[in-house]
This record gives structure tokens, C-alpha cells and sequence, in this order.
């Protein structure tokens, strides 16, 4: 009796969505770790931040200081900054960012007409790609010269939005779109490189990986359950997707309709690759089972 329950049908499948529960949770501890190390990162980055924020009010206080006073230590009319004190303001308050962003993965350096920034990105602890960006610094306004910004993502809106009136918001925004593009891109690469042998065919995504659709199966002994998934990304600066559909074979029976749906909670908490990994280590324990 205790063998048939060991072995039937209703028995294995409550056991590995035990086993998946369990390889979900431990990747979900994981991530909330390498969450915890990033958000310290951002915190020291924040730090950085104010300080140069207070060093930035002592210049500019010191700037007004000088230009109310007369030769003769007498008050005078407030006057406008000159444009060579708008220009020597500007790369005052650049050489402040640069040391804010170099926490986060920003750096640059001054050119003669305004300063050249390097974008560096990464996923899970691994480098991928650089971006860079040339701006130019000019009294009236910020320009941006040249770049190497891929095409899908949204330079322009965003400089629109914050390059003449918040530089760093400017920064940490495109920042995070490209970060997160690479980190969409990067697991959809290691889905392909590390688990072909899983997927049906050919895995669809658009140049900006914010749309995955794939077939894939799950192997458990002589079995295969096929499943079909759709990944869509509606936010375009996060690596997890927002909404996801994970389906099977109409006549599946209900079991195979509870998978599915634990492997679309799996997608949208861990990165896709490390979601795979926890399907195949549940499979291998059941396998495994006595």
C-alpha cells in the first residue's frame, strides 16, 4: 500500500511541487541577497551623493558671496554670473558626479568641450557591456554629441525629460534601462546556451528582450510535459517580467495545470535561467526518490 502511494501519479506530482517549492525558495533567499548588496551599494552611492549635493551649495554660495561683493569688501547690486562662471560651475558640479557615480558603475572623464561618460553594466555579478556618451557643456545648455546607446532604448525621452534639469537623474535613468536590457538579454542567452536540450524550437524575443516566447519541456523519467511561455516586460527599467502566461496541452490533467502555474511564479520572482535550474534539481530529487 505505502508503495503505491510512492509511486502513483497524484504522489509524485505533490512531491516535486514540494521539491519546486523548495529549489523556489531557496533561489528566491539568494536573489533577495545579491537585492540586499545592491541596495547597500546604492545606499554608499546615495552618501556620496549628498555630500557633493553639500559641497555643491558651499561653491554656489561662495560664487553669490563674490559676485555681491565690490572691490572695497562694499555690497553691491547682485549682477549675473558670467558665462566663464556658468562654464567653471558646470565642471565644478561634473567633477562631483563622477566621484557620486563611481559606485555605480559611471564613470568619466572631462574633455576640452564638455565630459565623456562610460556606462558599465552587469548581471548577477558578471560585466557585460559599456555605453558611452559624450556631452557637451555649454552655458545655456547640456548637448549630447555622440553615443553608443543602442537604438531601442529611449536616449532621447529620457534626455528630454531630465539632461537640462537633473544630470544624475539623467544618468541613473538611462542607467537603469541599459542595465536592465542587458540583464534581460543575458538570461535569455543563458536560457539558450544552458538548457537548449529543454527548449522546443526557436526562443522569439525582440532586440529589446522585453518579449520571451518559448516552448519548453520538463522530463520526469519515460515523461515529458510540454509547456509554452510568454514573458512580457512592461517595465522597462526591471530585469523580471511583469506579466507572465505559462500554458499547456488542453487535455493536460490538473496536476500538469498547477506546474504551470508554480513555473510562471517562478519566472516572476527569480531570473529565468536559475528558475530552469530549480525545475531540473526538483526533477532529479523525485527521480532520485526512494
Amino acid at each position: 500500500m505505502e508503495e503505491g502511494k510512492v509511486y502513483s501519479p497524484d504522489g509524485v506530482f505533490a512531491h516535486l511541487a514540494m521539491l519546486e517549492a523548495q529549489a523556489h525558495e531557496a533561489a528566491v533567499k539568494q536573489e533577495e541577497k545579491e537585492q540586499q548588496e545592491e541596495k547597500l551599494a546604492r545606499l554608499k552611492a546615495r552618501v556620496q551623493e549628498l555630500r557633493a549635493q553639500r559641497d555643491e551649495l558651499r561653491a554656489k554660495v561662495d560664487l553669490q558671496q563674490k559676485g555681491q561683493l565690490g572691490k572695497e569688501g562694499v555690497v553691491s547690486d547682485p549682477a549675473q554670473p558670467s558665462a566663464r562662471a556658468v562654464v567653471e560651475w558646470n565642471i565644478k558640479r561634473i567633477k562631483a558626479m563622477l566621484q557620486v557615480f563611481y559606485l555605480t558603475g559611471i564613470s568619466g572623464k572631462l574633455t576640452k568641450r564638455g565630459v565623456c561618460f562610460c556606462i558599465s553594466t552587469a548581471y548577477e555579478g558578471t560585466y557585460l557591456d559599456s555605453y558611452h556618451l559624450d556631452l557637451l557643456t555649454k552655458p545655456e545648455e547640456v548637448q549630447i554629441h555622440r553615443h553608443s546607446i543602442p537604438i531601442f532604448i529611449p536616449l532621447e525621452q529620457i534626455a528630454t525629460k531630465y539632461l537640462q534639469t537633473d544630470i544624475r537623474r539623467f544618468l541613473a535613468v538611462l542607467s537603469d534601462h541599459l542595465n536592465a536590457y542587458v540583464g534581460r538579454r543575458y538570461q535569455a542567452d543563458q536560457l539558450q546556451e544552458h538548457f537548449s536540450n529543454q527548449i522546443e524550437g526557436t526562443l522569439q524575443r525582440n532586440s529589446l528582450c522585453n518579449l520571451l516566447v518559448f516552448n519548453y519541456n520538463v522530463s520526469k523519467k519515460s515523461q515529458t510535459f510540454p509547456f509554452n511561455a510568454r514573458l512580457l516586460y512592461g517595465d522597462l527599467c526591471c530585469s523580471l517580467p511583469t506579466e507572465v502566461i505559462v500554458s499547456c496541452t488542453p487535455d493536460a490533467p490538473a496536476s500538469l495545470a498547477a506546474r504551470a502555474a508554480a513555473h510562471s511564479d517562478a519566472f516572476r520572482r527569480v531570473a529565468l535561467h536559475k528558475a530552469f535550474r530549480s525545475f531540473g534539481s526538483a526533477a532529479e530529487s523525485v527521480d532520485g526518490a526512494p
